[in-house]
């Protein structure tokens, strides 16, 4: 079993601490400066890092959508003017890499295309993710592959055949797959959290969460369950305006989640039975001395 995979500095498997990920997408709105402050807030928290999508709106957005009409906070807008502005370029991710160095915490992104793949390249991203809606994209999948940096392959919306044939892209020594069920909000009767083990038990990697549930509990249990990495969309406030904002967790609720991973990592120990020091005290004093009488 590849129980292992190096993410920059960080190694994520069996084992290894989760890597927890804020994974700020869109959230950001469009703003530099609200995608520092998610920033801020993931650093704070004690995530291992935070992600973003990449997308080239004139590849991703189909024909027949570009010219619908849609209400935006900054007006009266077609789908393809708004693709267009909430995606960074070059500027705003040069200052979001100074920003996240600074921080101390890595940065990633999901690109949803080819070109989007060479204009990370320049970031040296610490690794890709390719996200469910391309689990199919073999011609996308076999480029990002060939950057050779580690990959996290998220499966929502996937068949057991179509994640198979999508890892016969990747290096299985850079993989790590996530399970993922894409509904925003998921419903927690959709979750399937018994995937991740069947999952690494079929592929034989590290194997991820990626969630879009309300509440925290359902990803403590995935961790229970074997996640290596966990992944939750963050913000702001879920109010804000954009269609991830609802499935994703706000300040107070990211600094619970790391904590109180952090503290199940403990709790899960490593499976060996042993008698603690703390306990002997306990163990003296309750249990009858051999031969004794009740």
């Amino acid at each position: 079993m590849n129980s292992h995979v190096l993410i920059g500095d960080r190694q994520v498997g069996v084992g290894d601490p989760v890597y927890i990920v804020g994974e700020i997408g869109i959230n950001h709105n469009g703003s530099v400066e609200i995608a520092k402050k998610l920033i801020d807030v993931a650093a704070f928290a004690g995530a291992d890092a935070v992600k973003f999508q990449k997308r080239t709106p004139e590849l991703c957005v189909p024909a027949d959508q570009r010219n619908r009409v849609r209400e935006t906070p900054w007006g009266t807008m077609t789908y393809f003017e708004y693709r267009q502005r909430v995606e960074f370029g070059e500027d705003e991710y040069a200052e979001i890499d100074s920003y996240c160095r600074e921080k101390g915490i890595q940065w990633f992104a999901s690109c949803w295309d080819a070109p989007s793949v060479d204009f990370m390249e320049r970031f040296s991203p610490p690794c890709y993710k390719i996200a469910s809606a391309s689990i199919t994209e073999d011609a996308l999948m076999s480029h990002t592959a060939s950057t050779s940096r580690p990959i996290i392959l998220s499966t929502g919306m996937s068949t057991m055949e179509e994640i198979s044939d999508a890892t016969t892209h990747f290096d299985p020594n850079k993989l790590i797959i996530t399970h993922s069920t894409s509904s925003y909000p998921c419903a927690p009767s959709e979750l399937n959290l018994r995937m991740i083990p069947t999952l690494a038990e079929r592929f034989q990697c590290p194997i991820g969460y990626s969630g879009h549930e309300v509440g925290l509990q359902t990803t403590y249990a995935a961790v229970v369950l074997g996640a290596c990495m966990v992944e939750r969309h963050i913000t702001i406030d879920r109010a804000m305006w954009g269609s991830d904002q609802a499935a994703s967790v706000e300040p107070q609720g990211l600094m619970r989640l790391v904590r109180d991973i952090r503290t199940i990592e403990q709790a899960l120990g490593d499976g060996v039975k042993r008698v603690y020091d703390s306990e002997l005290p306990i163990k003296q004093r309750l249990r009858l001395s051999p031969g004794a009488s009740s």
